[in-house]
C-alpha cells in the first residue's frame, strides 16, 4: 500500500506528531551532543518535518539541503526557514532521491524508525551520500525511557518496543533500543564512533508539554536531566550514534 506522507505528519487523535517538549528541550540537548563531532562543510537533513530542528543547525553549515516526503511538511519548512538563504528543500522520499554530491554532516534524527528498508537506505546513505571523512548522526525515540516503560505498566502499551496504533499513524515502523539500533545501522557497514542518550525522561511528553514555561521546571532541572542521561543513556528520552565509514 502506498503510504501518505502528509497524512503521517499530521496530528492524530492518539498522538501529536510533535510536542514542544521536542522542540524546546530535546533539539538544544541534541544539538548539544552531536556539535563536538559536526565537520567543516555541508549537511544533509533526512527528514525536516517543518524545519524546527534545521533551524538549530543553520548556523552551523554553510549549506544545508533537506529532504522531505511530505510536501505539506516541507511547505511549512520553506515558509518557516525563508529568512535563510543557505538552505535548499528537495521533495523526496529518500529511497528515490538523487543528489548532487555528497556531505560531511548527515541527520537522520527521528527519522529512521519510518522508514520501511532501513538498511537499504543505510545503505544508500553511506554508498551516495556521506563524504570519505563525514560523519551520519542517528537518534532514535528510545523504547525504553522510563516514561514508556511506565505506560507499559499502566497496561497502555504492550511493550517496551511495540509500535502503537497511533505510532503507526504517524508511520512508525519499529521502536528501537540502543542495542537494536546499533544493531542495524552496523549492518549497513557504518562504523559507530560514538553512542549515548539525550536526556533522562520520566514523564510523557504531554506532561512535559504542560510543565514547560512554569516554575515547576527550571534550566537547572533541565540540564540535570541532560547530564543524567550521560550517566544512564538507556534510560534518556532518544538514543543516538554517531557513525562513520
Amino acid at each position: 500500500m502506498k503510504r501518505d506522507y502528509n497524512c503521517e505528519s499530521r496530528d492524530n487523535a492518539g498522538r501529536k506528531y510533535a510536542y514542544q517538549f521536542d522542540f524546546d528541550v530535546m533539539h538544544p540537548y541534541m544539538i548539544k551532543s552531536f556539535a563536538p563531532f559536526f565537520k567543516p562543510g555541508e549537511a544533509l537533513e533526512l527528514g525536516c518535518f517543518q524545519g524546527a530542528f534545521t533551524r538549530r543547525i543553520a548556523g552551523c553549515f554553510e549549506k544545508i539541503t533537506c529532504v522531505e516526503a511530505s510536501g505539506e511538511a516541507l511547505r511549512a519548512a520553506e515558509q518557516n526557514l525563508a529568512d535563510y538563504a543557505n538552505i535548499q528543500f528537495v521533495e523526496s522520499m529518500f529511497e528515490d532521491a538523487v543528489l548532487p554530491h555528497k556531505y560531511q554532516n548527515i541527520f537522520l534524527v527521528h527519522v529512521l524508525e519510518h522508514i520501511d528498508d532501513r538498511i537499504g537506505v543505510l545503505q544508500k546513505i553511506r554508498r551516495e551520500w556521506l563524504a570519505d571523512d563525514g560523519v551520519l548522526f542517528v537518534a532514535c525515540p528510545n523504547a525504553n525511557a522510563p516514561s514508556r516503560q511506565i505506560a507499559v505498566k499502566m497496561g497502555l502499551i504492550e511493550s517496551n518496543t511495540a509500535v502503537t496504533e497511533s505510532e503507526r499513524k504517524h508511520g512508525h515502523r519499529v521502536t528501537y533500543t540502543l542495542d537494536t539500533l546499533e544493531t542495524d545501522i552496523k549492518k549497513a557497514d557504518f562504523q559507530i564512533t560514538h553512542k549515548s542518550g539525550v536526556f533522562f525522561k520520566a514523564l510523557a511528553n504531554f506532561q512535559w508539554d504542560r510543565l514547560i514555561g512554569t516554575d515547576v521546571i527550571s534550566n537547572e532541572y533541565l540540564d540535570g536531566c541532560y547530564s543524567l542521561g550521560q550517566q544512564y543513556p538507556e534510560l534518556c528520552s532518544s538514543i543516538y550514534c554517531v557513525c562513520r565509514k
